[in-house]
C-alpha cells in the first residue's frame, strides 16, 4: 500500500473514534467528515442500545452517550464482527470504573438474553424420553443457569437498588418454541440440582439430601415438559450446564432470531 494512502487511512480513522483529540486527515470537507462521523459512531452506538437497552435506560442518555464514545474511542477490539461488538463491550466495562455497582452484572444478563436470542447452537445426541433418573439429565444449549448479587432481572430505570440482598439472585433464563426469551427465579434447592456435581438423575437428587429427593424428581419432570431439559444421556459428562457469571463469559452469539420479551413462565 501507499505509505501515503496508509498514514491518510489511519489518520482519519483515528479522527473518526476521537475526534476531539485527532485532527482530521488535510483535503477532506467538513460536511462529509461530519457524515462519516455520525455514520460510523452511529452504527456502533445502535448496535449497543439494542443489546442493552435496560442498562441504557438506566444511565440515561448524556451518560450513555460518554460510555459508548470512550468505548469507540478507546477499546481496541480484536474483532470485525458486529455480532461481537456487545461481548466487546462486557470487556470494556471489566476494566473501567463502573457507573453503579450493579452495571456489570446488569451488562452481562442482558448479553446473555441477547446470546439467546442469537443462538443457533444444537443439543448434543440425547434420548428425549430417557430415565430421568436413571440417565444424566440435559439442559437445553439454549438454557443459561444464572447467579448474580444484584437482582438483575429488576433493575431498570426505575429501580436502582443502592444495597446488594443478603442473598445471591439465582435465575434461569431460557429461549422456549417461540423464540421467545423467559427467566425464572430458582431456589437454591433448584439450583444446586442444575449446577451440582455430574452424574445420572438418582445421584445428583441424592446429593440434594433425602428430604428434597422428591421436590427435586418434580422439578426435572416440569422441566422436561418445558423443554428446558431436552432429555437424557449416558455418562457422566459434568454439569447439567455450568453457572454462568461475569467472571467466565460464555461463547460469543451466533446468527439467529432477535430478540423478544423477558417474562416469567407460568
Amino acid at each position: 500500500m501507499n505509505e501515503t494512502l496508509r498514514t491518510q487511512q489511519f489518520t482519519l480513522a483515528r479522527h473518526l473514534r476521537d475526534p476531539a483529540a485527532n485532527p482530521p486527515p488535510p483535503g477532506i470537507g467538513a460536511r462529509r467528515l461530519k457524515v462519516y462521523r455520525e455514520l460510523f459512531y452511529g452504527a456502533i452506538e445502535g448496535l449497543l442500545a439494542g443489546s442493552f437497552p435496560v442498562l441504557r435506560g438506566t444511565l440515561g442518555d448524556q451518560r450513555w452517550h460518554a460510555r459508548v464514545r470512550d468505548f469507540y474511542a478507546h477499546y481496541r477490539s480484536q474483532t470485525p464482527l458486529f455480532t461481537e461488538v456487545a461481548e466487546a463491550f462486557i470487556d470494556y466495562l471489566q476494566g473501567i470504573e463502573p457507573d453503579a455497582p450493579w452495571q456489570l452484572e446488569l451488562a452481562h444478563y442482558e448479553w446473555i438474553e441477547a446470546q439467546l436470542y442469537l443462538s443457533d447452537a444444537e443439543d448434543p445426541p440425547h434420548d428425549p424420553d430417557g430415565d430421568l433418573l436413571e440417565g444424566e439429565p440435559l439442559l437445553s444449549c439454549v438454557a443459561r443457569v444464572l447467579a448474580y448479587r444484584w437482582p438483575v432481572e429488576r433493575i431498570g430505570a426505575d429501580h436502582q437498588p443502592g444495597e446488594a440482598p443478603a442473598q445471591p439472585t439465582l435465575l434461569l433464563v431460557y429461549r422456549d418454541a417461540d423464540l421467545q426469551i423467559r427467566f425464572a427465579r430458582l431456589a437454591p434447592l433448584a439450583w444446586q440440582l442444575l449446577v451440582g456435581l455430574p452424574g445420572s438423575g438418582r445421584e445428583r437428587l441424592r446429593a440434594l439430601g433425602e428430604q428434597h429427593q422428591q421436590a427435586g424428581l418434580e422439578l426435572l419432570r416440569q422441566l422436561r415438559g418445558q423443554g428446558i431439559i431436552v432429555g437424557t444421556r449416558r455418562g457422566n459428562s459434568g454439569p447439567l450446564r455450568p453457572p454462568e457469571s461475569v467472571d467466565r463469559l460464555p461463547p460469543a452469539p451466533s446468527r439467529g432470531p432477535r430478540p423478544a420479551d423477558r417474562s416469567t413462565p407460568s
